[in-house]
């Protein structure tokens, strides 16, 4: 099959898929951070010269904008709320474009506003304890001829007042990564437990 990850510069998704045999090319405006088939490039610039169609496209785009954890700044009535529906629209076009672009598409999103300031669907969502992950961060999967993930194995957490916490989080659900420079870049990552299952799950279906 021919995949397409776009958005995505840590080549995890994209190797997941290679490792299964298929022709799996990511794009970003960074380098990869794993040896791969990587083209540096603005992915409309990329989807716009390119002739054929993807069998699965797989985009990661910006969440900073988008996700209700910024909400403090781009909800309605907040400063930067003009920011977030241009980050919509962004998503909107990509999204519509990849459907002319593949034969099948996700987008992948932390919880957020694209389907109810948007027009993509209501995801579908995942949590890499879901997929052999000690960590919770609840990921929504936006499909499009594609079946949702079902759950290969799952880590059980320890319980903190009727709560169950995993080993990201402190005992009342924060994220424990402190800030940094790079800490977007971090925390965007795809678990590799996740992105194998898109391998394993999405790679023998008739499209």
């Amino acid at each position: 099959m021919n995949i397409l990850i776009g958005c995505e510069n840590s080549g995890i998704v994209r190797e997941a898929f290679s490792s299964r045999g298929h022709n799996a090319v990511s794009v970003d405006l960074l380098p990869t951070e794993k040896p791969g088939k990587h083209v540096i490039s603005d992915i409309f610039a990329f989807l716009g010269a390119y002739k054929g169609i993807f069998d699965i496209i797989i985009m990661h785009p910006t969440c900073t904008k988008l996700c209700v954890s910024g909400n403090h700044v781009y909800a309605k009535g907040k400063p930067k709320y003009k920011e977030r529906l241009q980050a919509v629209k962004w998503t909107e076009r990509l999204w519509k474009l990849s459907k002319r672009k593949a034969k099948a598409v996700c987008f992948e999103n932390p919880v957020g506003v694209l389907h109810t300031l948007g027009s993509l669907p209501k995801p579908y969502y995942v949590q890499p304890y879901q997929f052999g992950h000690d960590a919770s961060k609840k990921t929504g999967l936006y499909l499009w001829n594609l079946p949702p993930l079902k759950p290969t194995e799952r880590i059980t957490g320890r319980f903190v007042n009727g709560f169950e916490r995993w080993s990201n989080q402190t005992d009342w659900g924060q994220n424990r990564l402190g800030p940094s420079d790079d800490r977007w870049k971090i925390r965007s990552k795809t678990y590799q437990g996740i992105a194998d299952a898109m391998a394993e799950q999405w790679s023998d279906l008739i499209l």
